[in-house]
């Protein structure tokens, strides 16, 4: 067991500041990673301010992970000294269940391990995340990065990237669908990216007219502005999927109205209840309203292919750990285009 350097939340009202915690001895199917960025995700802001009153202090965000092995154990294959991996949302799992053996951990029925705020079976007491200087994780929970992406710009696609890609691919979007993307932040702006280079129809669905033009630099074909009554019953009836990404709980019956008989409006953003739902607006043409959480690690290495093949990464910007507060009030604020990630070579400041 070693001691490193974290950046982590002692309470709930309690800005982040350095802390030291504890890393397991890696095992023989570990991978001992470096820790050079980490992405910021606004679960991590909820997780410390206790939003969802589940937490557990300190807290140590961060599940958008990218390093460097610096050690494996005897009994590692997948992985050497000096390659570049990452960790996403997820550091175990049962293995067992019937959701692990299909290659969905995030649903595995005796409870995924979180990489942070979950029960560490190893040390006691809780996961802690990537705002921290390393991380031991069991290979079977570690990703391959594509040389070619600027890593710097790779963090968030473990979290923002494959929440995005899940739906995209379970719900099988192909060349020429029309594609609805509902928000333009840390997830919608992926869901522009995979939807296009999936060859879609992408139209970009904002309250905020004056989102068009970075919708459009991102992708998006058209934008489709849903305070625009007349814009909306031209569009009605007509999309074959639709990526919700608004994080707040608020009213979906206008985007059901939207879709072609037979099809999907999945939620990915807004974990909290919704204003009522219209049954009508599903029954009359059979219409679906879905969820989609993160992806098995089988399939979120299939989204990091994806972005190598296809020079796919996050808009993001850097900061140093020691700014991580101001950042957070930023995300709340929607100020940032699209992600914060953290040169963790901060933290030896």
């Amino acid at each position: 067991m070693s001691e490193v350097k974290a950046y982590g939340a002692k309470a709930s009202d309690a800005d982040l500041e350095q802390l030291n915690i504890k890393r397991r001895t890696p095992l023989a199917t570990d991978v001992h990673i470096e820790i050079d960025y980490c992405g910021v995700c606004h679960s991590d802001i909820h997780q410390v301010r206790n939003d969802w009153k589940n937490s557990k202090y300190p807290v140590i965000p961060g599940h958008e992970i990218i390093g460097h092995v610096v050690a494996v154990g005897s009994e590692v294959t997948k992985f050497k000294t000096g390659q570049q991996v990452g960790v996403g949302c997820m550091v175990d799992s049962c293995q067992n269940c019937e959701a692990c053996d299909e290659g969905l951990e995030q649903f595995c029925e005796n409870g995924m391990t979180a990489t942070y705020n979950g029960k560490d079976k190893h040390l006691g007491g809780h996961t802690f995340g990537g705002y921290s200087e390393e991380i031991v994780v069991d290979e079977k929970f570690v990703l391959n990065v594509p040389d070619n992406l600027d890593i710097k710009a790779v963090p968030p696609l473990l979290c923002a990237g494959i929440t995005t890609w899940s739906p995209l691919r379970q719900w099988n979007v192909q060349k020429g669908d029309k594609v609805g993307v509902v928000g333009l932040g840390g997830l919608g702006h992926m869901g522009i990216k995979f939807a296009r280079a999936l060859g879609a129809q992408v139209v970009m669905i904002t309250t905020s007219p004056e989102k068009s033009e970075d919708a459009e630099k991102l992708g998006a074909d058209e934008v489709l502005i849903s305070k625009d009554d007349k814009q909306m019953k031209e569009h009605a009836n007509s999309f074959d999927f639709i990526l919700n990404t608004v994080p707040v709980g608020h009213d979906v019956n206008p985007y059901l109205n939207l879709l072609k008989r037979d099809k999907t409006m999945v939620l990915v953003g807004a974990i909290e209840p919704l204003k009522g739902v219209n049954g009508g607006a599903l029954i009359v043409k059979r219409k679906r309203l879905a969820g989609s959480l993160i992806g098995g690690i089988e399939e979120t290495q299939e989204m990091l292919d994806f972005c190598g093949e296809h020079n796919i990464v996050s808009d993001v910007e850097m900061i140093d750990i020691q700014t991580i507060n101001t950042a957070y009030e930023r995300v709340v604020n929607s100020d940032v285009k699209y992600r914060f990630v953290i040169d963790m070579q901060s933290l030896k400041k």
